[in-house]
């Protein structure tokens, strides 16, 4: 059973964010798993996904699972706006042989319990009998998904596994946190109240940029690494998050750019600056 705490990593792209560097993937995952990473989560909210076509998505997935090797267990995020572009997502990852493949709800409709209930057991069912994860993230689907179409999906598909819950407040969280299914906090600072009512772990943005205070905050929730993730994710968000990650992470080293996909925007520079800043003030604490 997938337990601990993953990053959700970034996906590296160049030439303004219009293609892929699949290069840069290796090292990037040598990164994260040389942090003591459990696994990492692709091509969800922070590796942009939504926003790159699925002959993209398909590639990044293949060198994120030729780099993670048995060091890392990899999930990756199959959800698009239609059903028929997320079961052919799910059905090439579940022929990686990967950890886990999750979908959210698609966005723009408001999709009722019953359209729902069928689009994401013809996910499970594509990628079966890999373990399959509902992603729940009601601010980007527009919407939740309502507890009786987990019940259904998980009455009807095997392979249900678990759900990764990005949601706030933990209010929102809680009542997905339905015995016998793994669950992955999404929010930092919402990680050591779903550890301490049963979730498996996290699946975390900032991971994807520092993950030793994460993976340290997962091992020990009540130890001093929270208020150290608290503050750095404070300090990322106070910019738009996937552009900031990407400058943090080129920052610490590792070689990606900070190009972003559109209609993302890159930093403006002194966002840069004081991302840069926040970078420096943390590698010198340690």
């Amino acid at each position: 059973m997938l337990r601990g705490a993953l990053a959700a990593a970034l996906t590296p792209l160049r030439n303004e964010g219009a293609s892929l560097d699949l290069d840069a993937i290796g090292p990037y995952t040598d990164f994260l798993a040389d942090a003591g990473l459990d696994g990492v989560f692709v091509l969800g909210t922070t590796g942009e996904g939504i926003l790159l076509h699925a002959g993209e998505r398909r590639d990044v997935a293949e060198r994120f699972v030729e780099a993670a090797g048995d060091r890392l267990a990899v999930v990756v995020h199959a959800g698009a706006q239609s059903s028929a572009d997320t079961v052919a997502l799910a059905e090439h990852a579940a022929e990686l042989e990967v950890a886990g493949v999750a979908v959210v709800a698609p966005p723009y409709y408001a999709l009722d319990e019953r359209a729902l209930t069928r689009h994401f057991l013809a996910a499970a069912a594509a990628c079966a009998p890999i373990p399959f994860f509902l992603y729940e993230f009601a601010p980007r689907a527009g919407y939740p998904i309502p507890l009786p179409v987990v019940e259904r999906v998980r009455e009807q598909a095997p392979n249900l596994a678990g759900l990764k819950v990005s949601d706030q407040p933990f209010d929102a969280v809680r009542p997905y946190l339905l015995e016998g299914l793994s669950v992955f906090v999404g929010a930092e600072g919402l990680v050591p109240a779903g550890l301490a009512e049963g979730a498996s772990g996290s699946v975390s943005g900032l991971a994807s940029v520092f993950p030793e205070p994460v993976v340290e905050m997962v091992r020990a929730p009540d130890g001093r690494a929270v208020e150290e993730v608290a503050r750095l994710r404070a300090g990322l968000e106070r910019f738009p998050f996937v552009s900031a990650a990407k400058r943090a992470l080129g920052r610490r080293g590792v070689r990606i750019g900070e190009d972003v996909r559109a209609p993302l925007l890159p930093l403006e520079d002194e966002a840069g600056a004081e991302v840069d800043r926040l970078v420096d003030a943390w590698l010198a604490s340690r």
